[in-house]
């Protein structure tokens, strides 16, 4: 296989140096390359942005693969252009690189896969910049809303400065997209994507900041390492299933299938994952020491992906050291930068052990001589028995090199080789320096270990355990082909105060199980994610194989009664998510129409968080925000009418909605109109001016807030058990509450 690598910095240079590690791949091309890479493969001269001379130069050597690889050809259609030359091109089209050129494209696709994200404002003047800076507060966060090489972005506590940022690119020409701060570390993970399939590299962390500590400007990276050891197990599944799928299968369903790598930029914030940002492209310096780990074969990884048939190569195989790469970067950057300085001792770097120098900025002077030519000049990159040891063979090899005037960072994967990064809400940290790390075989058992609570997991033919809620499981189909379903186990576990209770209520899987079928009959005009309820044995009549939804991260709650968190927010500023309410409500008033109020979805053993109508269209967009409303408040308005023909009244209730990823119908999911969903009356005893008596778990939260209980809600220690009579009590509501819906009796 013959290939040309489109590109001219340290990315294309560890592309090209892993390709000729493929005993597949013949010959390997670089246009325009760098003096490095000069050194290696045959480099031509080309305008990388120029889809014709692209083509020309393809077509002239007669490649069997191109690669391209920085965001500037892809958003100018040098990858289409190829495409419809006839070569097999690895990157995404113009349409599809959007993803990165342009920041509010990307939240918008992000919106309609449901992908969780900070939330954000485009903003194009300065009074919608200081508009948007204002509603989410310091640290504030500007993008360039287009490519900006990785520098685009300011983020500071300074409002002065972020509106400075904003200004000077809408006298550029150009908007920005103005987004509330993720706390937490961040990770960067590639995914490479045929248009279908797709497969995620090791997750890395980079440095952005100029100076140790995370000071001063930010730059393209200052270095990065692989793998982070702080992070939970299954995290990159995590990604796959929450950021990566979702989104290829939105751009695909729009017409703009993704072929290249998503590199998806991430937070672990104290509120779960949230995406910074998605790239187009490798990214730079993380690739460098994520492909010195990679042992499967790269070029026929990309060949498979360019041609769609990702799912014929084998998983992964990755060396098992740790990798570390450090950036050396010219006098003056990421400001004015001076070039043309002699580099000396690259050859004596990579004389040590299992360290590599990639260039990036270099070029040679009529002298011959190796010489720094841009910002970043090279990156040192070292393999080692973890952290440590990396380092310490990485600073080694910069040790050796000499340009004068160059500058580091000294302090990369620092604080993980001492142990000092931990995720929020996660035991998982990483470990100090020496000490022992899991072999494969422990972190493949990590990766599939299941996320939220954890519980016993059954064995059932055919399926596989990938995930335990509060009160629900989740399995997938063995069969790795079937991609499509879920099944969906109710256990009889009950939660009260953010805890899940160590007693369980006999038989309530069950029964939410039957309640929520017997709904989802009664509203056959909503779409819904049940296809079967042939389930394994072991779990019948409390388990339904379901479509595998795209979920958005929105908790849709309709009240037609104004009682609970509702009533307190009214209490206290007249006012439910934002919508204003006539004066003189009480405990158990009837809002007529019934109104939407909207919470951000939180990770499991956290509150959600109530948000506003204009919130929720910032986070998915305002055409998926106008349709979820409309559903939630159909579904409620029917559930309300047909609850009423039967003495109950329906208060309120939340419902959870996802994109079928097949035809991106907005689909009902998840548990539907239960008691552990909605609060349901007996319409006999209503009367307003006070609490109801209602059809849930009522019981369990006034025994565990009575005296009796001996607990304190806001201890933070696990509750006691629940006694015996309370359990019974319990499940008699559910039973009652079955039984006065349905008509039907409760068969255990």
């Amino acid at each position: 296989m013959k290939v040309l690598v489109i590109g001219p910095g340290g990315r294309e240079h560890a592309i090209v140096r892993s390709l000729l590690a493929d005993p597949s791949v013949t010959e390997v091309h670089a246009a325009p390359g760098n003096a490095g890479i000069a050194r290696d493969v045959t480099c031509h001269a080309l305008n990388t942005t120029d889809p014709v001379a692209a083509t020309a130069l393809a077509t002239e050597l007669g490649v069997d693969l191109v690669v391209v690889g920085p965001e500037a050809p892809l958003a100018a259609g040098v990858a289409d252009a190829l495409r419809e030359a006839g070569f097999d091109v690895f990157g995404p089209s113009k349409e599809a690189a959007k993803l990165e050129a342009s920041k509010a494209f990307a939240k918008e696709v992000m919106a309609e896969a449901g992908v969780p994200t900070a939330m954000a404002r485009v903003a194009a003047t300065a009074e919608e910049a200081a508009d948007a800076l204002d509603a989410f507060g310091a640290p504030y966060v500007v993008k360039d809303d287009g490519l900006a090489a990785g520098k685009g972005v300011v983020v500071t506590s300074d409002r002065a400065e972020a509106l400075a940022h904003a200004e000077a690119c809408f006298a550029a020409g150009g908007t920005v997209v103005i987004e509330e701060f993720l706390d937490g570390p961040e990770v960067s993970v590639f995914v490479i994507a045929d248009g279908t399939n797709a497969v995620a590299l090791s997750p890395a962390q980079d440095f952005k900041r100029i100076f140790n500590n995370d000071e001063g400007p930010n730059t393209g990276g200052m270095g990065a390492y692989t793998p982070l050891p702080w992070l939970p197990a299954g995290f990159t599944e995590d990604v796959m299933e929450r950021v990566a799928l979702p989104t290829l299968r939105t751009m695909a369903r729009r017409g703009t299938p993704f072929v290249g790598v998503l590199y998806c930029g991430l937070a672990v914030t104290s509120r779960g994952l949230r995406v910074i940002e998605f790239n187009a492209r490798f990214g730079d310096p993380e690739t460098q020491p994520v492909l010195a780990r990679l042992k499967t074969p790269l070029g026929r990884v990309l060949k498979a992906a360019a041609r769609g048939e990702l799912d014929t190569i084998e998983t992964l195989s990755w060396d098992p050291r740790t990798a570390v790469g450090v950036v050396v970067a010219s006098h003056g950057y990421p400001g004015t930068v001076r070039t043309g300085d002699v580099i000396t001792g690259v050859e004596a770097a990579e004389a040590l052990d299992a360290v590599s120098v990639l260039h990036a900025g270099t070029a040679s002077n009529e002298a011959g001589e190796l010489v720094s030519a841009g910002g970043r000049v090279l990156a040192v990159v070292a393999l080692g028995e973890g952290l440590a040891a990396a380092r310490t063979a990485a600073y080694e090899g910069v040790a050796a090199i000499d340009l004068p005037g160059s500058q580091h960072r000294t302090d990369i994967a620092l604080k993980a080789a001492n142990g000092e990064i931990a995720v929020a809400g996660s035991s998982a940290q990483a470990a100090p320096a020496g000490a022992s790390q899991p072999g494969a075989v422990e972190q493949e058992a990590g990766q599939e270990a299941r996320r939220g609570f954890q519980t016993e997991v059954l064995e059932l033919p055919g399926w596989r355990h990938i995930y335990s809620g509060k009160v629900r499981d989740l399995y997938e189909p063995e069969d790795a082909s079937i991609t499509d379903r879920v099944l969906v186990v109710a256990s009889d576990r009950i939660s009260a105060y953010d805890f899940v209770l160590s007693t369980e209520i006999p038989d309530k899987g069950a029964i939410l199980t039957q309640l929520s079928l017997w709904w989802f009959e009664q509203l056959a005009d909503v779409p819904n994610h049940v296809i079967s309820t042939d389930v394994p044995e072991a779990v019948k009549g409390r388990a339904m194989v379901c479509k595998r939804l795209d979920m958005y991260p929105i908790e849709c709650i309709a009240r037609g009664y104004l009682t609970g968190s509702g009533l307190a927010e009214y209490n206290a500023d007249g006012t439910v998510s934002g919508q204003e309410l006539p004066a003189g409500l009480v405990d158990g008033s009837r809002l007529d129409p019934a109104i939407f109020t909207p919470s951000a979805k939180a990770e499991v053993g956290e509150h959600d968080e109530n948000i506003t109508y204009a919130q929720m269209v910032e986070r998915v967009g305002e055409s998926v925000s106008s349709d979820l409303r409309e559903l939630t408040l159909k579904v409620y308005s029917e559930a309300e009418r047909i609850a009423r023909e039967r003495g109950v009244i329906l208060a309120d209730t939340k419902v959870e909605f996802g994109a079928d990823p097949a035809t991106g119908t907005i689909t009902l999911g998840d548990e539907v109109l239960t008691p552990d969903s909605s609060r349901f009356w007996d319409a006999a005893e209503y009367e307003p001016g006070h609490a109801q008596p209602s059809f849930d778990k009522q019981f369990v939260r006034d025994w565990l807030t009575s005296a009796e209980s001996g607990w304190d809600k806001a201890s933070g220690e696990e509750p006691p058990a629940l006694p015996a009579e309370v359990v019974e009590r319990t499940r008699a509501r559910y039973v009652e509450a079955y039984e006065r819906l349905t008509g039907r009796t409760f068969q255990a």
